[in-house]
């Protein structure tokens, strides 16, 4: 593997990632399904290394995805090298998702990734890929359901390859995603059996846009109603709290339609909705 940084690698993630080279090089053609987060972004790369023009990038467009996401994902497609497809789709045509239960991934999932199915065929292209890594086994994902049934590879995950050895890997290769926050749509931000709707999703992007430019880079805006329940990185809670920035960011959620901003104690973490569907200790 070519070093891109003067970091060095284990000998044993060399060995990861030379098996997932081996992996995608046996597969000849592959669709990868690309968000432009840390997971895709190494796939897609090491896909791209392996195949050249047999990967070609797909990137999934909705309301229940930040306009800047899709932004990134051309841009960094394009430093790669690998053609990349935006696909419109409206996962609120779907009442069983807007609905919102705890299975709203799966309903997600499967009709995204049939599309992406539709589009390999069309190209006489074998397989579909996702950036699912060894990682992802341990929470709620009710998504990884549909990518089973319709039979989409997970590398990353079939080379063993962890969240932590992805982000190494990926500054080793001198990818920008290396240090980039955990993606996830913004229906994630909805407690399950609250509806989803286009204008409570781009309040809630709106909110998250608001945040990051005030300099907290990991954040949720979840969506009680009228209340935006904060999430951020435990470290900077001392710097929120403050009286100004307290003041810019209740003032400017409370423009978007919300009522009332708290803030989560726990701070950021991913799924933290889902600790509602778990039996909670007496």
């Amino acid at each position: 593997m070519a070093r891109r940084t003067g970091e060095s690698l284990p000998r044993a993630l060399e060995r990861k990632y030379a098996r997932l080279v081996s992996i995608l090089g046996d597969m000849e053609r592959v669709l990868v399904a690309f968000s432009g987060g840390v997971d895709s972004t190494l796939l897609l790369k090491a896909a791209h290394d392996a195949l050249g023009r047999g990967a070609v990038a797909v990137t999934a467009a909705s309301v229940i995805h930040p306009a800047w996401e899709t932004r990134e994902a051309r841009d960094i497609a394009r430093a790669i090298g690998a053609p990349l497809r935006v696909l419109r789709v409206d996962p609120l045509e779907d009442r069983a998702f807007a609905r919102n239960p705890p299975e709203r991934c799966y309903l997600c999932k499967r009709k995204i990734f049939s599309r992406f199915l539709e589009i390999a065929r069309s190209r006489g292209i074998p397989w579909v890929l996702d950036g699912t890594n060894a990682d992802d086994a341990g929470d709620f994902r009710p998504g990884m359901k549909a990518l089973t049934e319709l039979g989409i590879r997970s590398p990353l995950k079939e080379a063993g390859l962890d969240k932590g050895e992805i982000r190494r890997l990926s500054r080793f290769l001198g990818l920008p995603t290396a240090a980039k926050p955990a993606l996830a749509c913004l229906a994630s931000r909805f407690p399950y059996g609250t509806k989803i709707d286009k204008g409570s999703l781009e309040r809630v992007g709106k909110a998250e846009d608001l945040m990051r430019e005030l300099g907290f880079g990991r954040v949720r805006v979840r969506h009680h109603g009228a209340v935006a329940r904060l999430e951020v990185d435990p470290a900077m809670i001392p710097r929120l709290v403050k009286a100004d920035v307290r003041g810019k960011i209740s003032r400017g959620l409370k423009k978007l339609g919300y009522a009332y901003v708290a803030l989560d104690l726990d701070g950021y973490r991913t799924g933290s909705l889902n600790e509602t569907l778990k039996p909670r200790k007496r």
